[in-house]
């Protein structure tokens, strides 16, 4: 037996790919809440129930998608150029902590349709920066971004916890390590009423729908692509590498940054330590069952979504450790993964 490289990977098998990946963890979560003795479809019911069983809970689960979706794509971006992007949690605080900083220090009482779009290319910029470090470091020193941008979530969330702790610090906290709150003509209008889901949803996705577009009838996706495939042969087809891949940098660290801006302007209206559960890391894991493909991460965005609201309702109703969640996750990607090797080889005699 050997394996051997498809020529070609059928779009059937591409589609089905993740559907499987996702099926398998999930039986494999199943065998982990049997042993915690509840019945699995039951749970399973519970989880569905806890993401969209009521209006509070659905609008719950998409607001939980927003910063996974842009967070999804700055994986995507970087990963299909082979920038290999894993500082999204760095990125994401920068950003938020940039828009908070421009929102209470700078604008003041500005109409919210110039705060706006002001705070999110306030926010997307401080990301897209960040990612340029380890790219300049990788492209001038051969330096491996994967050790540069993981060791700058570090540094850049200790930066913020400096500010806000000082020169950002709300004097009306109550002593509480937290930034100034941003105007509320800045904050993002609700799509539901009596909910904390904003119009961020509307803009990740239009955000998505671009990014296709312009990784499938553009100039620009086409070099980034080859740029994935084959370095060398970019360069000998005179695509200048260097050039796209700060391009790429700057698209994927913006997505990065405009997530954590738009979590400050849509649901805390301030920063503080806690403002991410991990949406940096986790937008990893919906690249990843996207495939790198920017329609799937708002598939996969919902899905993961899914399991981390769905799971608290779950622990609630059938006595289940909410971490089942986590490790459901988790088994999807490393699923995940192993499907992708099996859609790229196949085993021939």
């Amino acid at each position: 037996m050997r394996l051997e490289r498809r020529e070609h990977r059928p779009l059937a098998l591409v589609l089905v790919t993740p559907l499987v990946a996702v099926a398998v963890a999930l039986a494999i979560a199943g065998v982990l809440i049997a042993i915690a003795g509840a019945p699995v479809i039951a749970a399973y019911g519970e989880l569905l129930k806890g993401a969209f069983g009521s209006r509070l809970a659905t609008t719950e689960t998409l607001t939980r998608a927003i910063p996974l979706i842009l967070t999804g794509m700055a994986a995507a971006v970087a990963f299909r150029a082979q920038v290999w992007n894993i500082g999204g949690e760095g990125q994401f605080y920068l950003g938020a902590i940039a828009a908070a900083a421009m929102g209470s220090e700078v604008l003041g009482d500005l109409p919210g349709f110039v705060q706006i779009p002001v705070l999110m290319l306030t926010g997307a910029t401080a990301g897209a920066v960040l990612l340029l470090i380890p790219l300049w470091l990788r492209l001038r020193f051969f330096v491996d971004e994967v050790v540069t941008t993981l060791l700058l979530n570090f540094v850049a969330i200790l930066f913020v916890s400096m500010l806000i702790d000082t020169v950002l610090k709300d004097p009306l906290g109550f002593g509480w390590p937290q930034s100034e709150a941003i105007a509320d003509q800045a904050m993002l209008p609700d799509l539901v009423s009596r909910s904390r889901l904003h119009v961020g949803l509307i803009i990740a996705m239009v955000l998505a729908l671009l990014v296709w577009f312009v990784q499938r009838r553009t100039v620009f996706g086409m070099q980034s692509r080859a740029a994935g495939l084959s370095p060398s042969g970019a360069r000998f087809a005179g695509i200048p590498l260097g050039r796209t891949l700060i391009f790429v940098a700057m698209i994927s660290g913006g997505f990065a940054g405009l997530a954590g801006a738009i979590e400050v302007m849509g649901v805390q209206g301030y920063v503080t330590t806690e403002l991410s559960p991990g949406f940096g890391y986790s937008g990893i894991v919906v690249a990843m069952l996207a495939n790198l493909n920017p329609i799937g991460v708002v598939f996969a965005a919902i899905f993961i979504a899914t399991m981390f609201v769905g799971a608290d309702g779950m622990s609630r109703a059938m006595s289940i450790p909410a971490y089942i969640a986590d490790v459901t996750v988790s088994l999807s990607l490393l699923s995940m993964l192993v499907a992708l090797f099996f859609t790229q080889y196949r085993i021939r005699k």
